[in-house]
């Protein structure tokens, strides 16, 4: 069987079982005696496992196997969640993550994953120290015949209220020949016979170890049903190959359970009860939303598709105008609405919500802050803010150089940070939010700020700046040359991150989507690194404006409001002319000034503005006529042009002229 048809929906969810992991994890170590969060993490493991086995990946499926055994022994209370066992299993998944990426990027998956198996072996023999002091009384308990099986409250709620209804509720333990070669094949038959029977509670050892045949030969089942022990004997011996069968009636009630044990039930009970609606919820998710995967090589094709379609759209648009045709005009109408909801489809089924990369950095802050020993507290917000798919497979590695560079250089020590003042736990903030035709990403740490002066005096040392440009430079221009290449104000410069060392590469990563990144900061306080990065959807609502002979696009998400001046009510602010809008000093923006436009040199009463916004900021673009709201098809530049000020691409109008599109957020200062 050609298994490579299946590679690509290997690796996809391979991933997805793999963040499951992640985000569990650190969900146990926040509550280490919740069992519910354990077997989820087990299921996912197990379920990539039996992916990779399928797929031959043996390494994958040996390392997850590894892992499994682990997990298995935390549920079953062999071992206590503590940070050093985390870091044990968050190594674990961290070489599956690299083994899968590999994979994807045509390898075969193999890596040297000899310390991390020997370290879950440790963990799962009980020789590294982390075992519990109830593990001796539970391995115990497992050594003991059949009857004595552990259940927990739940367990015991079901068999106890079952056997008011009238069911009887059994051991049953099978024990097959020793010369059984299906032994997965013989369990699924006596566990076909018995849920046939009744309804099983429990098995010892678990069904999955059970499905991959890893017991000796015996097995037991707990069962409720209203048959009798004969029958249900009689029943599981049509099985071939079962040696002996042996079945006991269980009574609870006679079993003596210690307080304390019954106080943690209680507690599994409740976290089993919250964890079985959150399963019902999940499921109930799961089954109403269907979803299928599409290559996005297919999507690009239906967008340019699509593309072609509104230009001719607009042009349709045009020619129904001129003619004046009342039938003409409604099918363009018609077809103009059908097409708007056509696009609204195809430009949502390329976003996804930056949280897929959001997703990989507390697992990555958690063990920055165990390597550097300081408290380190990551805010996530705005995660579901969507950004093009494209934008989002480029931009996970400067952000995580970014958030390594606030944690290793930004925050300080606690001893530094209790001496300062400052609560000794650092806070990291994430944040991502749309503004106009963008989407900012902001990493904002609370640490100890950039220094202006250090900056500055390396910068003049390197011969970057002249000391007599340096006097006249702004913070934000200072802080800028931080990213200059080869730039480092780091005494020493760790194998995590180095201030400056690589931030030349963030930002033309940054740069080379379309995107800006301005730093702000103030020393002792903290820094602030923003990303702006463009939506880059290829159609885009805008306001179209004439300056002179030439049409410009303004996108509509820039736009508050539009309005018409009178010149008397410009004012001068610091060399700026300026109006009072709603009581905000708004600066104007004359565009024909800043794109050149050739002047016809008539002086009119009154402006026509465009007010826009880039976060709190705002301008009032001059323009000298409205020519009205239209959706239009964002053509790139190209590269000779795309450095181009305050432009973000053109688009070809319904008459066939061209018309800049203006990016407001260059003009905003």
């Amino acid at each position: 069987m050609d298994l490579n048809q299946y590679l690509e929906v290997f690796i996809d969810e391979s991933k997805e079982h793999l963040q499951t992991c992640n985000e569990q994890l650190l969900e146990l170590e926040k509550n280490p005696t919740n069992l519910s969060i354990v077997n989820e993490i087990f299921r996912s493991a197990h379920t990539l496992k039996g992916m990779s086995a399928t797929m031959g990946y043996e390494d994958l499926a040996n390392l997850t196997h590894k892992m499994e055994n682990v997990l298995d022994a935390i549920r079953n209370e062999k071992l206590l969640v503590t940070p050093e066992l985390l870091d044990v299993v968050f190594m674990a998944t961290e070489d599956l993550e690299e083994m899968v990426e590999s994979i994807a990027s045509g390898g075969d998956g193999k890596r040297d994953v000899q310390i991390v198996m020997e370290k879950l072996h440790l963990l799962e023999t009980g020789e590294m120290p982390i075992t519990t002091s109830e593990a001796a009384p539970t391995m115990e308990l497992e050594q003991r015949p059949v009857s004595s099986m552990s259940y927990d409250e739940f367990e015991r709620t079901v068999i106890i209220q079952s056997k008011e209804q009238g069911f009887s509720c059994y051991e049953v333990t099978v024990t097959l020949r020793q010369d059984c070669m299906l032994k997965a094949a013989r369990v699924f038959m006596v566990f076909e016979i018995l849920e046939k029977s009744g309804e099983v509670i429990k098995s010892s050892p678990s069904v999955e170890l059970l499905e991959d045949e890893k017991f000796d030969a015996s097995f037991t089942v707990t069962i409720v049903s209203k048959e009798s022990r004969d029958d249900l004997v009689s029943k599981i011996g049509k099985v071939s190959e079962v040696e002996e069968i042996h079945v006991t009636l269980l009574n609870l009630e006679e079993t003596v359970v210690p307080t304390k044990v019954e106080q943690k039930q209680e507690t599994l009970k409740k976290e089993e009860n919250g964890s079985v609606k959150e399963q019902e919820v999940t499921a109930a998710k799961t089954s109403s939303s269907k979803t299928i995967r599409v290559n996005i090589e297919r999507l690009d094709i239906l967008m340019n598709l699509f593309e072609e379609l509104v230009i001719d759209r607009g042009r349709l648009e045009q020619i129904s105008k001129e003619l004046n045709h009342a039938e003409l005009h409604e099918t363009v109408e018609r077809m103009s609405r059908i097409s708007g909801d056509l696009q609204n489809i195809i430009l949502t089924m390329r976003m996804v919500p930056v949280e897929t990369v959001f997703n990989r950095f507390p697992r990555m802050v958690r063990q920055l802050a165990r390597d550097l020993n300081k408290k380190i507290h990551l805010e996530i917000t705005g995660a579901e803010t969507e950004l093009d798919r494209t934008v989002i497979d480029e931009i996970g590695d400067p952000l995580v150089h970014l958030i390594r560079n606030a944690i290793d250089h930004g925050i300080e020590m606690p001893a530094a940070r209790r001496a300062s003042g400052k609560d000794e736990e650092g806070t990291v903030e994430l944040k991502a939010y749309h503004s106009g035709n963008h989407v900012f990403i902001e990493i904002q740490d609370d640490g100890n700020g950039i220094s202006r002066d250090r900056v500055l005096a390396k910068a003049i040392s390197k011969g970057i700046v002249t000391p007599e440009i340096a006097s006249t430079m702004s913070d934000r221009q200072v802080f800028e040359l931080i990213m200059a290449s080869g730039f480092s104000t780091a005494e020493t410069i760790s194998d995590i991150s180095g201030r400056g060392v690589g931030l030349d590469v963030v930002r033309s990563t940054i740069e080379s989507l379309g995107g800006s990144i301005t730093i702000d900061s103030i020393e002792g306080k903290g820094s602030t690194f923003s990303i702006q990065l463009p939506l880059t959807l290829s159609i885009i609502s805008v306001m179209l404006v004439e300056v002179e002979e030439e049409k410009y696009a303004i996108p509509l998400s820039s736009i508050i409001e539009t309005a018409i001046v009178k010149r008397s009510d410009i004012l001068n602010a610091h060399n700026q002319q300026v109006i009072d809008f709603r009581g905000k000093v708004v600066p104007l923006v004359f565009l024909n000034s800043v794109f050149e436009v050739p002047n016809s040199g008539e002086l009119d009463e009154f402006f026509s503005v465009v007010i826009v916004r880039k976060g709190d900021k705002m301008a009032a673009l001059v323009v000298d006529s409205f020519i009205g709201q239209q959706e239009v098809v964002l053509k790139s530049l190209g590269n000779y042009l795309s450095s181009a000020f305050a432009i973000s691409g053109a688009t070809i109008l319904g008459d066939g002229q061209v018309a800049l599109i203006v990016d407001c957020n260059a003009l905003i200062k």
